[in-house]
């Protein structure tokens, strides 16, 4: 056998080894990119988190005499009772998650299941709301607590108890709707089964599914959870008192003031309230996956 005939698989096998190489450089490369993309919005706030200036001027990623005196002020200002908002926030985000899951858990679980006179229609109303936000009927929420506040004062305005109220009425549509594709993916057989051996509704909903049904359960929860934390516009017009500010209330009060903008202690807040978030994240990312894909397809 000649050598040219031996040297022909060798040149073959290079050359792929060499184009894995060059893919792999590549995925690191982009992966290093994109690492740097996502960082460097957290890497600048809290390097301005950590100038004494309290001004975004001449902004540096090094600041000069760099000190956590703006972390100090946070908590030790009596104006702003940062503790107390991002318990506030807490609680209202907590409470809701709860609340939502488990209502939208029943929902689902309805529609996937029983099959009623108007249900389509009843499911294509829900979607249709939701293409409407909320802050286009802020008048109306408004007007809405205003009069429930009336003969329910903690379900008013001003109240946490009537914007996890509208919170709720906001969230349950879409949810509903993604969950629905999960639970239909559950196979009927579970549910016949455990009929079978004298299982009730709420005995196969609850022993049997909610268990398989807990990835989209933890996607849903977090969805919620992120959206209630972080949400503004509904918490500044139903809220009046500085008390009850929630975190991202309470937060641009201290960027609202024209001549004297604490973008310091500003950044330092949003760094702080953002642990919560990242945290749950974490606890609750190997749900994600599969919660945001099995309902996709329908087994």
């Amino acid at each position: 056998m000649s050598s040219a005939t031996l040297s022909a698989p060798t040149k073959k096998v290079g050359s792929i080894s060499r184009r894995r190489r060059l893919a792999l450089a590549f995925r690191i490369v982009l992966a290093i990119v994109m690492l740097i993309f996502a960082l460097f919005p957290v890497v600048w706030i809290f390097s301005a988190s950590i100038n004494p200036s309290n001004s975004l001027v001449n902004q540096k990623l090094i600041p000069d005499n760099p000190s956590f005196v703006n972390y100090i002020n946070l908590f030790e200002s009596r104006m702003f009772p940062f503790r107390t908002w991002m318990w506030n926030s807490l609680k209202i985000a907590t409470i809701t998650t709860i609340f939502g899951v488990i209502f939208t858990a029943m929902a689902a679980y309805a529609f996937s299941r029983f099959r009623f006179r108007g249900r389509r229609t009843l499911l294509q109303t829900i979607l249709l709301i939701q293409v409407f936000p909320n802050f286009l009927n802020m008048v109306a929420l408004f007007l809405i607590l205003q009069q429930l506040g009336a003969y329910i004062p903690w379900l008013g305005l001003n109240s946490h108890g009537g914007l996890i109220l509208l919170y709720l009425g906001g969230i349950l549509g879409v949810n509903t709707w993604l969950a629905k594709g999960y639970f239909d993916s559950i196979p009927r057989d579970l549910d016949e089964a455990a009929t079978i051996d004298g299982a009730s509704h709420w005995q196969t909903f609850w022993m049997v599914i909610m268990p398989l049904v807990r990835p989209i359960l933890a996607v849903i929860g977090l969805l919620i959870f992120i959206g209630t934390y972080s949400e503004f516009v509904l918490a500044r017009v139903m809220l009046t008192r500085a008390e009850n500010y929630t975190l991202a209330v309470g937060l641009s009060l201290f960027i609202a003031d024209q001549f004297a903008n604490r973008w310091g202690i500003f950044a330092a807040g949003a760094l702080i309230g953002a642990i919560p978030i990242v945290v749950i994240f974490l606890a609750l990312q190997r749900y994600l996956v599969s919660g945001l894909t099995a309902g996709s397809v329908k087994g």
